[in-house]
This record gives structure tokens, sequence and C-alpha cells, in this order.
């Protein structure tokens, strides 16, 4: 498959606590290929709501308000074609859970930026960095282009 690119039709983005890397992911996800590829987020342990988030998401028009973080014990939805895995414990996890499933399973180091500290400014740039590494990477491997009515 020399040039072409797998686009699965689902997608499940996974990470510590579903509260930062994977509900932005998804939402990334959702925005640039609406009604083209299902979309879900989980994590390996229940978190909470992250505002920090919320705040640099809508910053690219993206509103999280509707996110209710997720363990994989709680998706109501299995049959996914690829699974990107974002924190080492949730591609441990996945590899577990998809030893008998025919699916892909992709791992993305990526930082976790509740880890940042500094001012809320500086705090805010390690989510920022974290959201347009995740765009950058889901446009190269989901194959996206800007529609052609512009």
């Amino acid at each position: 498959m020399v040039g072409a690119v797998f686009r699965p039709s689902a997608v499940l983005f996974a990470c510590g606590m579903n509260s930062v890397r994977s509900p932005m992911a998804a939402a990334i996800t959702r925005t640039l290929f609406p009604r083209e590829i299902y979309v879900r987020s989980a994590g390996v342990r229940q978190g909470e709501l992250d505002p920090f988030v919320d705040a640099v998401m809508a910053e690219i028009g993206i509103d999280m308000a509707s996110h209710r973080p997720k363990t994989f014990e709680q998706l109501d939805e299995s049959g996914f074609d690829l699974i990107i895995t974002l924190a080492p414990e949730a591609h441990h996890k996945a590899l577990d859970i998809t030893r008998a499933e025919a699916v892909d399973v992709e791992y993305w180091p990526t930082l976790d930026p509740t880890l940042a500290t500094g001012s809320r400014e500086q705090i805010l740039n390690s989510y920022r960095g974290v959201r347009d590494q995740l765009m950058a990477r889901i446009k190269k491997r989901l194959d996206w282009a800007p529609s052609p009515s512009g």
C-alpha cells in the first residue's frame, strides 16, 4: 500500500483519564472528519473535566461542553478499526483488551500537559502544544485535506 493511507471508519482515542489528551484528539477528529469517521475516547481510569482543555479548544472553535470522561469499561461501543493510545498505560490496556480482535493499535507518545507548572499562560501554552501536536498528527495519519469549498 505504498502512498495510500488507510483511513479507518471508527477510531478510539485513549489516554490515562480521558480528561485531556484523548478528548482533545477525539474532538479534533470529529471536527476534521464530520460524518466520515465515528470517533470516541476513553481512559484507563475515571477522570475529571479539565477547564484548560475547554479554554484551548475554544480558541480553535471546538466546544468541549458535552464531553464526559469515560473509562474503557464504560464505553458502549466496540468494533473500532483503529485505537490510538496517547499514554503508556492506555497503550498497554488497549493491547490487553484487543488481543483477540482484528483492530490496529497505534501508540502516539503525547506529553501530559497537566504536569505543566508556572503561570496560567505557561500552563495554557503546554495545553496548546499538545492540541497542536495532536491536530498535526491526526491530519497526517488520517490524510486530511481541506474541503474544496474553502
